[in-house]
């Protein structure tokens, strides 16, 4: 009986997360949408992307790479990308492609996450509110802030040496380095969170422990220029503080 109430569980919360997902992509879509072709258009940072009418662009002339690999948690990728945008920042998506995960592979294929969006993705390509690149191919000096999505991805990003060393250098430099859910296993591979006060998804609390980290249970932390949060529902906080380091930088 556990085991068949815990399959249900799990089950009743796939299909939510799965609804929520596509809301997501419904509405990218059609800020995708607006950006190219709605009312009020002028030129913004990223790509071809137009003003939208009563935001406030307080990030313009920031820029902030989101760093990918396949298995990406899907909306903690998608969400700081389209907030991030909105407040006027440019965003890069860096992919470190070679992933390994469970969807057949196909030559060509795009990075994808673990609910199958993949970037880019149709309904928001390239140039609407973001551009990609490889991460081999950043520069620290061209950015202003490095965002970690979770899921499955930072298992890849933690075993490509630029990628480590990029942090690394980020930190050192004092820039805005923000990781969520299980993102901050970056971090502890690139050695930055020794003597620092940070969150992460509780799986991977003891491994932030060991790093030298002290590990709290808070939507968001922000420790200097480190911040980390812990699950999707952190979003909004997470996002608040990466905005607000930004404007302070």
């Amino acid at each position: 009986m556990g085991c068949e109430t815990d399959f249900g569980t799990a089950l009743a919360g796939f299909f939510v997360y799965a609804m929520l997902v596509a809301r997501l992509a419904r509405e990218l879509a059609l800020c995708a949408g607006a950006a190219s072709s709605g009312p009020g258009a002028g030129e913004i940072i990223a790509g071809k992307r137009n003003k939208r009418r009563g935001i406030v662009a307080s990030l313009r002339g920031k820029t902030v790479a989101i760093l990918v690999a396949d298995e990406f948690e899907d909306i903690e990728l998608y969400y700081p990308l389209i907030r991030l945008s909105e407040e006027g920042a440019s965003v890069i998506v860096g992919a470190v492609p070679g992933g390994t995960h469970p969807r057949p592979y196909a030559p060509g294929k795009p990075i994808t996450g673990r609910f199958g969006l993949t970037v880019p993705a149709p309904w928001l390509p390239e140039g609407s509110l973001y551009k990609m690149d490889l991460v081999k191919n950043l520069r620290l000096a061209d950015l202003d802030a490095i965002v970690i999505p979770g899921g499955f991805c930072p298992d890849t990003l933690r075993r490509d040496a630029a990628t480590v060393q990029l942090v690394r250098d980020a930190v050192a430099a004092n820039k805005i380095v923000a990781a969520i859910c299980h993102g901050p296993w970056l971090l502890y591979s690139a050695d930055v969170v020794r003597g620092k006060k940070i969150t992460s998804f509780i799986s991977i609390r003891d491994d932030g422990v060991h790093a030298g980290a002290t590990w709290v249970d808070e939507p968001v932390v922000r420790d200097g220029s480190l911040i980390t949060s812990r699950t999707p529902r952190d979003l909004p906080e997470f996002c608040q503080a990466i905005i607000a380091g930004l404007q302070e930088s």
